[in-house]
């Protein structure tokens, strides 16, 4: 096993969105199970085996940094939220720790992505794996996780709501398709309806 894939993979939870088409509800918060949609996010990718977690706040972010349990997490404030997704990408990335050799991204606005989906991603990585992202029926989805070699690249390409699609195009032959449609579903949270789909309450 190679050193650098030996050592622990830091999970970048991008929570910056306020929630446009939630009626600007930020997604952070959305009530799941009783708490703030982003503590799931934090606890699914500790509980798959990431450390450590940083959580890009953006939308009211002294709001939900200061209802939401984030303990032993590193916050990081994107006050670019609004650009889109990739702003938050490249202000995580330029807060991870120096000599992470990876780094796991996932969505806060993807309940069903469960432990054992991060699990596979990082047993990935232990094999050798510089890009990879959750498969479900052969189809890209999140989480994703992208080497240390692929750091400078992911940043440098995530403008606008694409967060690392264009690192992903680039290295489409390199990217490996771990399939988790047996442990996870993909659905995000964007609508009124996905919030009943999902009984947040």
């Amino acid at each position: 096993m190679p050193e650098a894939a030996a050592a622990a993979v830091p999970a970048l939870v991008l929570a910056a969105g306020g929630g446009r088409r939630l009626g600007g509800r930020p997604k952070a918060l959305l009530p799941f199970r009783g708490r703030p949609l982003v503590e799931h996010a934090v606890r699914t990718v500790r509980a798959g085996g990431c450390d450590p977690v940083l959580v890009v706040l953006g939308a009211e972010r002294e709001r939900a940094a200061a209802e939401a349990e984030l303990a032993g997490c590193t916050v990081v404030a994107n006050p670019d939220w609004a650009e889109g997704m990739g702003s938050s990408l490249r202000a995580g990335l330029a807060a991870l720790p120096a000599g992470a050799p990876a780094v796991l991204v996932a969505l806060v606005d993807t309940p069903g992505v469960t432990p054992a989906a991060v699990a596979r991603l990082l047993a990935a990585h232990r094999e050798g794996a510089e890009l990879a992202a959750a498969g479900y029926a052969g189809r890209r989805g999140h989480p994703v996780l992208i080497g240390a070699r692929h750091l400078a690249e992911a940043a440098a390409g995530a403008t606008g709501d694409a967060g690392a699609r264009a690192l992903l195009a680039a290295h489409r032959a390199e990217l490996l398709l771990v399939e988790c449609g047996d442990v996870a579903v993909p659905d995000d949270l964007d609508t009124p309806a996905d919030l009943a789909r999902w009984s947040v309450s």
